[in-house]
């Protein structure tokens, strides 16, 4: 059985976009009869750093807190992941260490790779240099941008094999040198096994709210994510009038907090349609899904940029998956998830209008919803669920080096 170690920012009990996608991976997997442990890097760890099991995967930790001006602190920081995973590696001696961004996670992988002779698996969820970007953290062009850049290029170049989560990626490595086929692409993708059938609605939730109108119940238009500016959700907020003006009894909810959640209650409240719009603010995990049942669709107006373009999000496939419409913004990253007019619709991106006018269509269109949900389910199916997508995962390990006589994999020479 193939060991493969997992070198990762985070990972459960944290909940984030990235310890799910990190959780399925891994439980996907095991289900492929690979043999899975992961190791976490300093930032998110206190104390000792001893091996924890979370939902039956063990993940090990790296104790340390790096100090010093930046550049110096992050350097720290790899060097102490660095340790954590060889002592990972010491206790538990896996065939292949698969590295996810961001870029600390590889460095640190990268040099222990190269000492133990161990291959080395890069997988990219979005370039860290974007990222700092879309969350307002740091600047396009600055210094620190383009030294990210060139590192992350850099480790690319170095790693035995590259994985990334969308054809926007892809492409834009190989723009950059890295050979074609030295990259894989694996989709982001859904557990279906955790979605059973959708919660009913819940009806004493909707009263609370004010979803429910004279005529029966209001629809629905939500989100529910981080509220960062590229999600564009002062966009959906300024074409909530133009939306009631064509569905008097349509209501926007807006489930979580970020950045932005203070600008944002303080432009819903200005607005002429402010009584049409609901925050509720950040609900547990397991809370979720009842919020999900009170919407008709999930709205992710993201603004165009070089983020946006190039990395596929995981909300509006976790959307299709649980029988819900959606509409998205027409940027790089969503046309690989929706086909317009028939998965879902799509709409200019950083135009109120052209976003309040599709939400308006769809919500005019009810005739049509059946189709719409029986092809997102489908899509969702076919190419975004982790027991197929993980295959891709077994085909990239078994390229990296010759399987031994027990038949686990050994590092090429």
């Amino acid at each position: 059985m193939t060991r493969v170690l997992h070198v990762l920012d985070h990972s459960l009990p944290v909940h984030s976009g990235y310890t799910f996608r990190t959780r399925a991976i891994l439980k996907a997997q095991e289900g492929l009869g690979i043999d899975v442990r992961g190791v976490t890097g300093p930032r998110y760890n206190a104390g000792e750093g001893g091996p924890e099991l979370h939902d039956g995967l063990l993940f090990h930790r790296t104790p340390g807190e790096p100090k010093g001006p930046p550049g110096l602190r992050e350097w720290r920081e790899v060097g102490l992941f660095a340790d954590g995973i060889e002592r990972a590696v010491a206790a538990w001696r896996p065939d292949v260490l698969h590295a996810h961004s961001p870029l600390l996670c590889g460095q640190a992988a990268l040099r222990v790779a190269r000492r133990l002779g161990i291959p080395l698996v890069y997988e990219i969820r979005a370039f860290w240099e974007d990222a700092a970007v879309g969350n307002g953290t740091g600047r396009e062009g600055s210094l620190k941008y383009r030294l990210t850049r060139a590192l992350e290029t850099r480790l690319a170049r170095q790693a035995d094999a590259v994985v990334t989560i969308c054809q926007g990626l892809r492409a834009d490595l190989v723009r950059r040198g890295i050979p074609e086929d030295k990259i894989t692409v694996v989709p982001n993708g859904v557990d279906l096994s955790l979605f059973g059938e959708p919660l009913p609605r819940d009806a004493a939730l909707a009263e609370a709210l004010g979803f429910d109108g004279p005529a029966g119940p209001s629809p629905v238009v939500g989100f529910i994510g981080s509220f960062y500016d590229y999600e564009g959700l002062d966009l959906l907020i300024a074409a909530m009038p133009a939306l009631v003006a064509r569905q008097p009894e349509a209501k926007l909810l807006l489930v979580g907090g970020g950045p932005r959640e203070e600008a944002l209650r303080a432009q819903a409240a200005a607005s002429p349609a402010a009584a049409a719009i609901r925050f509720v603010g950040r609900v547990p995990h397991k809370e979720v899904d009842r919020y999900y049942a009170l919407c008709d669709v999930m709205a992710y107006p993201r603004k165009r940029s070089r983020l946006t373009d190039l990395v596929t999000p995981l909300k509006p496939l976790e959307a299709m998956a649980q029988g819900k419409l959606v509409a998205a913004s027409d940027v790089g990253g969503h046309r690989e998830l929706v086909e317009d007019g028939r998965t879902g619709v799509l709409f200019a991106p950083d135009d109120a209008a052209a976003c309040a006018a599709a939400l308006a269509r769809l919500l005019e269109s009810r005739g049509e919803w059946e189709a719409y949900r029986r092809a997102g389910r489908e899509h969702v199916e076919t190419r975004h669920d982790w027991a197929y997508n993980a295959r891709r995962y077994g085909l990239v390990y078994q390229m990296l080096a010759p399987p031994d006589p027990d038949g686990r994999l050994v590092a090429a020479a």
